[in-house]
């Protein structure tokens, strides 16, 4: 027999009024839009730390110190855009594949201890950055499962590459400490690119942007977990260290694609994730983005930017 439904009592309602100031808190912490999708498969949850707002986060006690460490007048570079650069796309690419009709490979890992084993769903044309780090992501639409490979290349016939991470777009796990990815930082790539299927096409990017500095802290960050230096240098920024452009900073004159870059940097803020030049924001390549609209970024200093403490997004 269904039972009445009672008015709440006074422990109830006390319980209830806990549970909503605990809920606003969370979602004043770092509050988050629905996933980004890729491959009908979310980019990770939306309560991962790539995909959780930062603009109402205060700044951190060390703000001024580390972003002087950066660079307070070096301009923002947009590392990705359209055609080629040196014979290689601008940006690190990545492919979506069908993994139950993509045959499975051994990758033999420089770094095999902290590597995942795989087998990893590499098509025969799989895209690989140029440059130096030749980085090749993939996407298992089927699994919902992130592949990445870092210098990966051929050897003897058979797949190699420097380190390699498997990941499942549907969950927060991160890699174990001081554990490497395809990454320095020990994080995924692919939810750190700004893309433009699904991402700037759409008006907005709803998530954190990977960004590179030339010297970091022997530390990591969460959701970091690996670090790539000697030095103890507490002005240097720690691998995984976020930061966010001021919300003074007037970001209406730009063009665009650059304004949409540059409202994702307000919101969602960006993540140190490897050592490179400073201020080098990474992205995917694609024939739709404008290389001079995302010039246009490099208006932006150094001075825009300040750290942001983001101790309350840890889980």
């Amino acid at each position: 027999m269904r039972r009445p439904i009672q008015a709440a009592t006074g422990p109830v309602v006390k319980l209830f009024a806990a549970a909503l100031v605990a809920l606003l808190a969370v979602s004043a912490a770092g509050a988050a839009a629905p996933s980004p999708v890729l491959g009908g498969c979310p980019v990770f949850p939306a309560t991962n730390a790539w995909n959780q707002r930062v603009d109402t986060l205060p700044v951190a006690a060390d703000s001024s110190t580390i972003i002087s460490s950066i660079g307070l007048d070096v301009g923002v570079h947009a590392d990705f855009g359209s055609g080629l650069w040196d014979g290689s796309k601008i940006g690190i690419p990545y492919v979506v594949v069908h993994g139950k009709a993509t045959p499975k490979s051994r990758v033999t890992f420089d770094y095999a201890d902290e590597s995942d084993k795989g087998p990893y769903p590499i098509p025969a044309n799989v895209p690989i950055e140029g440059g130096s780090d030749h980085h090749a992501l993939i996407v298992d639409r089927d699994s919902c499962k992130l592949y990445e490979l870092y210098a990966l290349h051929k050897a003897g016939g058979r797949w190699a590459a420097g380190s390699g991470a498997i990941w499942s777009l549907r969950s927060n796990a991160v890699r174990p400490a001081t554990w490497t990815s395809a990454d320095a930082a020990g994080l995924p790539i692919l939810p750190g690119l700004a893309r433009w299927d699904g991402d700037a096409s759409t008006g907005h990017i709803d998530h954190a942007l990977r960004f590179t500095v030339e010297r970091t802290r022997k530390a990591f960050v969460y959701p970091a977990r690996h670090y790539a230096s000697s030095s103890d240098d507490p002005s240097l920024p720690p691998m995984g260290l976020r930061v966010r452009l001021k919300a003074s900073v007037n970001i209406s004159k730009l063009p665009p694609q650059a304004r949409i870059v540059a409202q994702a940097m307000k919101t969602y803020g960006m993540i140190v994730a490897d050592n490179g030049s400073n201020w080098y924001v990474t992205g995917a390549p694609s024939p739709h983005w404008s290389n001079d609209q995302l010039h246009a970024l490099g208006a932006l200093h150094g001075s825009d930017f300040e750290v942001v403490d983001t101790s309350k997004l840890r889980p």
